[in-house]
């Protein structure tokens, strides 16, 4: 086992957390409402965090959206840490990813989409962190534009590519549950959109739960890369040092190399996609 597996290990158990953490601040200080609350009012005579009751008023400004969760202070503060910290750990599991199937394998077409889509969803990330929406709205929406988009396709290539390259049953398996778990995200993402458009009260709230179940679900995939770093090695960031390299050198190629027999390689023009 390698250490490189707590890297994807500790992404979802940090960000998760986190997040749940900023919502029990936002709820503690009442800038939100419970995720358990479905009744929502045109209007409040006063503003939800000067309320005393033990019934809320809540208005469309109070759906726990985790952007909302994150736009007031002092929660606002641990939201643009986490997803600042977030983004970081997306970029070096991708990057991390991304060498450890040329060591394995040969790079390709899904292996470089992956990546390129990892980083720019921690990039959308950065700005969703940093930007509050209720302070600087068209800035946040561009990050989530980004993001949401980025992540959901990020999933979608990673399930491809641990099918393309799956060789054990073991590896089909974890196919089957990347699969999976990319099909749920991808319609918790479809409804929660769906929703945030309407003007229902009901389907507002929903869609803040859909976007909850988005994110646990993205953060949950990144986790299951502990399958292939559990035997990543210090070779790995070899193949990085050589810029990726054109051409993967397998274990087998380099005993082959060093009894003198050259090893032949594909053109990458006919690199497997």
């Amino acid at each position: 086992m390698s250490l490189w597996m707590i890297l994807p290990a500790s992404l979802p158990v940090f960000t998760i957390t986190g997040i749940w953490v900023v919502y029990a601040m936002a709820l503690y200080n009442q800038h939100v409402c419970p995720v358990n609350n479905w009744l929502y009012n045109e209007s409040c005579e006063e503003q939800l965090p000067f309320q005393t009751g033990p019934v809320l008023c809540c208005t469309l400004d109070n759906v726990p959206l985790i952007s909302k969760c994150g736009t007031l202070p002092p929660e606002s503060c641990f939201f643009s840490l986490i997803c600042s910290t977030g983004s970081f750990m997306v970029m070096l599991i991708g990057l991390l990813r991304y060498a450890h199937v040329i060591e394995k394998h040969q790079n390709c077409v899904l292996n470089t989409a992956g990546l390129s889509t990892g980083w720019i969803c921690a990039a959308g990330l950065i700005m969703v962190g940093n930007f509050q929406v209720d302070y600087a709205k068209v800035l946040h929406y561009i990050g989530a534009g980004v993001a949401f988009p980025t992540s959901m396709l990020f999933v979608c290539l990673q399930s491809a590519l641990t099918y393309r390259l799956a060789k054990t049953q073991e590896e089909y398996q974890m196919g089957h549950l990347r699969l999976g778990m990319s099909l749920l995200a991808l319609i918790a993402l479809v409804l929660s959109g769906v929703f945030f458009c309407q003007e229902s009260f009901a389907l507002q709230h929903a869609s803040a739960i859909f976007e909850w179940i988005f994110c646990m679900l993205i953060m949950l995939f990144y986790g299951t890369f502990v399958f292939e770093f559990g035997g990543m090695s210090g070779d790995t960031l070899m193949v990085l040092s050589r810029g990726g390299g054109i051409h993967s050198f397998s274990t087998t190629d380099q005993k082959t190399e060093v009894a003198g027999r050259p090893s032949h390689h594909q053109p990458e023009n006919f690199s497997m996609l």
